[in-house]
């Protein structure tokens, strides 16, 4: 085959994906496809890769067909691959199909593209555009170790790899790749809380983001509960203990159940 992997899909995802690829392995290995030729023609130039707007010949070239589309336009994006997939199979010819669309499970897929299809499900963050995300990677088994720890290897980049059994990649997925809108949401609020107290704008959202950055490395590197540092902070009768009151009186936590809940209803309704 002349290709590692084929990026169908050269959006924020797939893009992040590509870069992350194109320093694990040779780019010339690499082929980028979209629905608008100039992104893939744009993106493939940036990082030394072939690019074409013809899917099919793309999937027949490589060996990883990496999807990094939007769930609900994934089938009718898979339907002129099959036909190579099948032909593939045929001849003895293993290819991987991986997805990045939240909801679509490895048996849809493979319903779409064959019972004996392997394929490896991946569901990035939004972080991942800067290397500081986290790639969560499921398969069935039909995907082989080495086959998972060569796309591990090509994923690295973005960040943080792990792999998670299927069965819970559609709670994984509002964890890990959803939340980052509720973080974002919260430094926001906590900005523009600091500009009307009289905070210049963009210093207010600076130590706003800095701060959510410095503690979620402080849960994730000291191995102490999010709650133990919580009180950690919360000196008695100081400042931040009547804010953290406010926040548990009007039910921050339930609000942010009810946000998780939703997110994952529809990773289930995408995946009918």
């Amino acid at each position: 085959m002349k290709y590692t992997a084929a990026f169908i899909g050269a959006g924020n995802m797939g893009g992040a994906f590509a870069r992350a690829a194109a320093r694990a392995i040779d780019p010339k290995k690499i082929v980028i496809t979209d629905y608008a030729p100039e992104k893939a023609e744009a993106l493939a130039k940036e990082l030394g890769c072939s690019w074409t707007s013809d899917n099919a010949g793309a999937a027949k070239e490589s060996k990883f067909i990496i999807l990094c589309v939007k769930p609900q336009v994934l089938p009718a994006v898979l339907e002129p691959i099959v036909p190579v997939l099948l032909e593939a199979e045929a001849r003895g010819e293993r290819k991987v199909l991986v997805s990045i669309a939240a909801g679509i499970t490895i048996a849809k897929l493979r319903s779409i593209a064959g019972e004996k299809q392997p394929v490896i499900r991946v569901m990035p963050n939004t972080p991942a555009l800067i290397g500081s995300g986290l790639m969560i990677l499921a398969t069935d088994g039909s995907a082989g170790e080495e086959e998972m720890e060569e796309l591990s290897a090509m994923a690295k980049a973005c960040g943080e790899v792990r792999t998670l059994d299927e069965r819970y990649f559609d709670q994984a997925t509002v964890i890990a790749s959803c939340s980052p809108a509720y973080a974002y949401m919260f430094i926001e609020a906590l900005a523009d809380a600091g500009a009307k107290m009289g905070l210049d704008p963009e210093t207010s959202l600076f130590y706003a983001a800095r701060s959510v950055l410095g503690s979620a490395a402080m849960v994730l590197e000291t191995g102490i509960s999010p709650e133990k540092l919580c009180e950690m902070v919360c000196s008695p009768g100081g400042s931040t203990i009547e804010g953290v009151k406010v926040l548990r009186e009007k039910g921050l936590y339930s609000l942010v159940e009810e946000a998780a809940n939703a997110s994952y209803r529809r990773n289930i309704e995408l995946g009918k």
